[in-house]
Protein backbone atom coordinates (compact mmCIF):
# COMPACT_ATOMS: atom_id res chain seq x y z
CA UNK A 1 0.00 0.00 0.00
CA UNK A 2 3.14 2.07 0.34
CA UNK A 3 2.15 3.99 -3.94
CA UNK A 4 -1.58 4.36 -2.09
CA UNK A 5 0.09 6.30 1.08
CA UNK A 6 1.84 8.53 -1.23
CA UNK A 7 -1.08 9.63 -3.33
CA UNK A 8 -2.89 9.99 -0.26
CA UNK A 9 -0.49 12.27 0.78
CA UNK A 10 0.03 14.10 -2.40
CA UNK A 11 -4.20 14.60 -2.59
CA UNK A 12 -4.08 16.01 1.25
CA UNK A 13 -1.43 19.30 0.09
CA UNK A 14 -2.01 19.84 -2.80
CA UNK A 15 -4.40 22.05 -4.83
CA UNK A 16 -8.39 21.31 -5.66
CA UNK A 17 -7.18 20.27 -9.04
CA UNK A 18 -4.77 17.64 -8.36
CA UNK A 19 -7.12 16.30 -5.23
CA UNK A 20 -9.59 15.75 -8.18
CA UNK A 21 -6.95 13.68 -10.49
CA UNK A 22 -5.27 12.12 -7.28
CA UNK A 23 -9.23 10.56 -5.68
CA UNK A 24 -9.66 9.04 -9.60
CA UNK A 25 -6.05 7.60 -8.97
CA UNK A 26 -6.62 6.00 -5.55
CA UNK A 27 -10.00 4.68 -6.60
CA UNK A 28 -8.50 2.69 -9.66
CA UNK A 29 -5.96 1.48 -7.75
CA UNK A 30 -8.41 0.58 -4.67
CA UNK A 31 -10.18 -0.82 -7.67
CA UNK A 32 -7.70 -3.24 -9.38
CA UNK A 33 -6.38 -4.31 -5.43
CA UNK A 34 -9.85 -5.08 -4.06
CA UNK A 35 -10.61 -7.18 -7.76
CA UNK A 36 -7.37 -8.90 -7.53
CA UNK A 37 -7.87 -10.09 -4.04
CA UNK A 38 -11.64 -11.02 -4.80
CA UNK A 39 -10.05 -13.11 -7.41
CA UNK A 40 -7.24 -14.41 -5.30
CA UNK A 41 -10.48 -15.73 -2.95
CA UNK A 42 -11.40 -17.80 -5.85
CA UNK A 43 -8.41 -19.21 -6.77
CA UNK A 44 -7.98 -20.88 -3.05
CA UNK A 45 -11.69 -21.92 -2.99
CA UNK A 46 -11.99 -23.43 -6.33
CA UNK A 47 -8.16 -25.49 -4.56
CA UNK A 48 -9.59 -26.39 -1.47
CA UNK A 49 -12.18 -27.62 -3.79
CA UNK A 50 -9.77 -30.23 -5.65
CA UNK A 51 -7.64 -30.83 -2.73
CA UNK A 52 -10.48 -32.03 -0.03
CA UNK A 53 -12.12 -34.18 -3.04
CA UNK A 54 -8.32 -35.58 -3.70
CA UNK A 55 -8.21 -36.38 -0.38
CA UNK A 56 -11.73 -38.22 -0.30
CA UNK A 57 -10.86 -40.43 -3.35
CA UNK A 58 -7.53 -41.42 -1.50
CA UNK A 59 -7.88 -42.08 1.62
CA UNK A 60 -11.93 -42.60 2.23
CA UNK A 61 -12.67 -44.84 -1.09
CA UNK A 62 -14.55 -48.23 -0.87
CA UNK A 63 -11.64 -50.15 0.05
CA UNK A 64 -11.20 -47.74 2.73
CA UNK A 65 -14.56 -47.64 4.22
CA UNK A 66 -14.77 -52.14 3.83
CA UNK A 67 -11.49 -51.49 6.09
CA UNK A 68 -12.51 -49.26 8.51
CA UNK A 69 -16.07 -50.58 9.03
CA UNK A 70 -17.37 -53.64 10.14
CA UNK A 71 -20.33 -55.16 7.54
CA UNK A 72 -22.67 -54.22 9.31
CA UNK A 73 -22.30 -50.74 9.84
CA UNK A 74 -20.25 -50.82 5.56
CA UNK A 75 -23.78 -49.83 4.10
CA UNK A 76 -24.73 -47.31 6.51
CA UNK A 77 -22.07 -45.45 6.34
CA UNK A 78 -21.81 -45.74 2.32
CA UNK A 79 -25.04 -44.14 2.31
CA UNK A 80 -24.50 -41.16 4.94
CA UNK A 81 -20.96 -40.70 2.90
CA UNK A 82 -22.95 -40.31 -0.27
CA UNK A 83 -25.35 -38.09 1.19
CA UNK A 84 -23.02 -35.96 2.56
CA UNK A 85 -20.84 -35.79 -0.37
CA UNK A 86 -23.95 -34.29 -2.54
CA UNK A 87 -24.92 -31.67 0.36
CA UNK A 88 -21.13 -30.61 0.40
CA UNK A 89 -20.30 -30.74 -3.29
CA UNK A 90 -23.65 -28.62 -4.35
CA UNK A 91 -23.32 -26.53 -1.92
CA UNK A 92 -19.84 -25.68 -1.99
CA UNK A 93 -20.32 -25.65 -6.09
CA UNK A 94 -22.50 -22.80 -4.80
CA UNK A 95 -20.22 -21.09 -2.80
CA UNK A 96 -17.46 -21.17 -5.74
CA UNK A 97 -20.21 -19.58 -8.23
CA UNK A 98 -20.90 -16.59 -5.72
CA UNK A 99 -17.52 -16.07 -5.57
CA UNK A 100 -17.13 -16.11 -9.34
CA UNK A 101 -19.82 -13.51 -9.49
CA UNK A 102 -18.08 -11.21 -7.27
CA UNK A 103 -15.20 -11.38 -9.11
CA UNK A 104 -17.03 -10.30 -12.11
CA UNK A 105 -19.23 -7.60 -10.74
CA UNK A 106 -16.03 -6.09 -8.75
CA UNK A 107 -14.00 -6.50 -11.98
CA UNK A 108 -16.62 -4.29 -13.80
CA UNK A 109 -18.05 -2.07 -11.64
CA UNK A 110 -17.20 1.83 -12.11
CA UNK A 111 -18.58 3.73 -9.25
CA UNK A 112 -16.82 3.74 -5.88
CA UNK A 113 -20.54 2.87 -3.92
CA UNK A 114 -21.29 0.13 -6.37
CA UNK A 115 -17.25 -1.55 -4.99
CA UNK A 116 -17.85 -0.87 -1.24
CA UNK A 117 -21.30 -2.85 -1.69
CA UNK A 118 -19.58 -5.82 -3.64
CA UNK A 119 -16.37 -5.94 -1.09
CA UNK A 120 -19.01 -6.11 1.81
CA UNK A 121 -21.02 -8.48 0.16
CA UNK A 122 -17.77 -10.58 -0.53
CA UNK A 123 -16.93 -10.86 3.20
CA UNK A 124 -20.05 -12.24 4.12
CA UNK A 125 -19.98 -14.61 1.44
CA UNK A 126 -16.75 -15.90 2.51
CA UNK A 127 -17.96 -15.97 6.42
CA UNK A 128 -20.73 -18.02 5.31
CA UNK A 129 -19.06 -20.50 3.41
CA UNK A 130 -16.04 -20.82 6.32
CA UNK A 131 -18.60 -21.17 8.67
CA UNK A 132 -20.64 -24.03 6.62
CA UNK A 133 -17.33 -25.84 6.15
CA UNK A 134 -16.98 -25.90 9.73
CA UNK A 135 -20.50 -26.75 11.02
CA UNK A 136 -21.07 -29.59 8.52
CA UNK A 137 -17.57 -31.23 9.38
CA UNK A 138 -18.79 -31.20 12.84
CA UNK A 139 -21.93 -32.51 11.94
CA UNK A 140 -20.37 -35.41 9.86
CA UNK A 141 -18.24 -36.45 12.37
CA UNK A 142 -21.40 -36.76 15.01
CA UNK A 143 -23.62 -38.66 12.74
CA UNK A 144 -20.76 -41.04 11.89
CA UNK A 145 -20.11 -41.41 15.84
CA UNK A 146 -24.01 -42.07 16.11
CA UNK A 147 -23.71 -44.78 13.73
CA UNK A 148 -20.72 -46.20 15.18
CA UNK A 149 -22.59 -46.16 18.34
CA UNK A 150 -25.33 -47.43 17.64
CA UNK A 151 -24.92 -50.15 14.80
CA UNK A 152 -21.31 -50.89 14.87
CA UNK A 153 -21.31 -54.54 16.13
CA UNK A 154 -17.18 -54.32 16.66
CA UNK A 155 -17.53 -50.88 18.46
CA UNK A 156 -20.38 -52.27 20.39
CA UNK A 157 -18.11 -55.25 21.39
CA UNK A 158 -15.39 -52.52 22.85
CA UNK A 159 -17.51 -50.67 24.76
CA UNK A 160 -19.18 -53.46 26.43
CA UNK A 161 -16.06 -54.59 27.66
CA UNK A 162 -15.16 -51.45 28.95
CA UNK A 163 -18.24 -51.25 30.79
CA UNK A 164 -17.51 -54.49 32.32
CA UNK A 165 -13.98 -53.83 33.04
CA UNK A 166 -14.47 -50.37 34.47
CA UNK A 167 -18.15 -49.23 34.12
CA UNK A 168 -19.51 -45.85 32.83
CA UNK A 169 -17.43 -43.50 33.73
CA UNK A 170 -14.78 -44.66 31.29
CA UNK A 171 -16.87 -44.68 28.69
CA UNK A 172 -17.70 -41.17 29.83
CA UNK A 173 -14.03 -39.94 29.49
CA UNK A 174 -13.56 -41.80 26.45
CA UNK A 175 -16.55 -39.97 24.63
CA UNK A 176 -15.42 -36.61 26.55
CA UNK A 177 -12.25 -37.35 25.03
CA UNK A 178 -13.32 -37.81 21.39
CA UNK A 179 -15.26 -34.56 22.05
CA UNK A 180 -12.04 -32.80 22.73
CA UNK A 181 -10.24 -34.02 19.87
CA UNK A 182 -12.66 -32.94 17.92
CA UNK A 183 -13.02 -29.19 19.09
CA UNK A 184 -9.13 -29.75 18.64
CA UNK A 185 -10.00 -30.39 15.13
CA UNK A 186 -12.08 -27.63 14.70
CA UNK A 187 -10.21 -25.06 16.18
CA UNK A 188 -7.20 -26.32 13.50
CA UNK A 189 -10.04 -25.76 10.56
CA UNK A 190 -11.02 -21.90 11.98
CA UNK A 191 -7.75 -21.04 12.72
CA UNK A 192 -6.86 -22.61 8.99
CA UNK A 193 -9.61 -20.61 7.58
CA UNK A 194 -8.50 -17.73 9.49
CA UNK A 195 -5.24 -17.84 8.28
CA UNK A 196 -6.03 -17.75 4.10
CA UNK A 197 -8.91 -15.80 4.13
CA UNK A 198 -8.53 -13.69 6.69
CA UNK A 199 -5.33 -12.34 5.38
CA UNK A 200 -7.34 -11.56 2.48
CA UNK A 201 -10.43 -10.08 4.42
CA UNK A 202 -8.11 -7.81 5.79
CA UNK A 203 -6.51 -6.40 2.77
CA UNK A 204 -10.25 -6.25 1.38
CA UNK A 205 -11.54 -4.34 4.61
CA UNK A 206 -8.66 -1.73 4.60
CA UNK A 207 -9.54 -1.07 0.76
CA UNK A 208 -13.01 -0.32 2.13
CA UNK A 209 -12.14 2.17 4.57
CA UNK A 210 -10.18 3.76 2.17
CA UNK A 211 -13.12 4.00 -0.21
CA UNK A 212 -15.32 5.26 2.51
CA UNK A 213 -13.28 8.46 3.10
CA UNK A 214 -13.40 9.13 -0.73
CA UNK A 215 -16.82 8.73 -0.89
CA UNK A 216 -17.42 11.17 1.75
Amino acid sequence: MEELDLLKKAWQKDTHQFEQVSEGDIYKMLHTKSSSIVKWILIISILEFIFWNLINLMFLGDNYLRKKYSADVYDYIVEINFVYNVINYTVVALFIYLFYKNYKRISTTTSTKQLMQDILRTRKTVHYYVWFNIIFFVVGVLVLLYVQLNYDAKFAVIMERIHNDTGYMVICKTLGTVLALLLLVVLGIWLFYKLIYGILLGKLNKNYKELKKIDL
